[in-house]
């Protein structure tokens, strides 16, 4: 599911071409260019002309390195799994909330429609002509809105199904992130501990020997 949604995202920011960039990094890191546009079956620079609109969007990352062999730079891209889920947050709370306006205008009003243009109107429209389609001249047929408020309460209820998969992946990740910070975090303090007490253990070892020096020193001294 989570897959499919940052399908539909990238799609929406990038087009249709753009999908099978998720496929293609998703759990990856540093993917050279030119293996992603091999991939995707299209130039290095098609490929990054869809990963540059996807990058003005914060939704992947980009290192570059330079070919020792040939001497030009390749970039390698990450997707940034945390902004794509966050936009994905806000895109669906977009969503859900049109169509709750969408709803409540449904069921609140009533439409009408022209049975030979297939033209639909609201209530307000149709008056001012009469309640006669302005195209054909046909009289305008109250609409059922019963099947339309379904569908929307159907579309509504997998939007928040949807976000709901998304909060839960972006608190996982969120969780998981935290952790290996925190993980890394230890390790550093771990590292500068043992070089503290090495250092610690240097100065104690030189410091002996600089006594056992100079004990020896006062030993010769008196033996003379």
């Amino acid at each position: 599911m989570q897959v499919k949604l940052l399908k539909s995202l990238v799609r929406e920011v990038a087009g249709t071409d753009a999908e099978a960039i998720i496929d293609i990094l998703f759990n990856k890191k540093d993917v050279s260019e030119f293996l992603i546009g091999k991939k995707m079956g299209l130039s290095v620079n098609q490929a990054r002309n869809i990963l540059y609109k996807l990058y003005a969007e914060g939704l992947v990352t980009s290192t570059r390195k330079k070919d020792k062999r040939k001497g030009w730079f390749i970039y390698y891209w990450t997707l940034k799994t945390d902004k794509c889920l966050e936009k994905l947050e806000v895109s669906l709370l977009k969503k859900i909330e049109q169509l709750k306006n969408l709803l409540e205008s449904r069921e609140s009003k009533r439409f009408y429609t022209c049975k030979i243009c297939g033209v639909e109107v609201s209530e307000e429209k149709a008056l001012e002509h009469n309640f006669t389609c302005e195209e054909c001249g046909e009289v305008y047929t109250l609409m059922d809105n019963s099947k339309i408020i379904r569908e929307i309460k159907a579309k509504i209820g997998r939007a928040e199904r949807e976000l709901k998969i998304i909060r839960n992946e972006l608190k996982a990740f969120k969780e998981k992130e935290a952790k290996k910070k925190a993980k890394a975090e230890k390790a550093r303090k771990t590292k500068e501990k043992v070089k503290k007490e090495k250092k610690k253990d240097k100065k104690v070892t030189k410091k002996t020997k600089k006594v056992k020096r100079k004990k020896v020193v006062k030993k010769v001294k008196k033996k003379k």
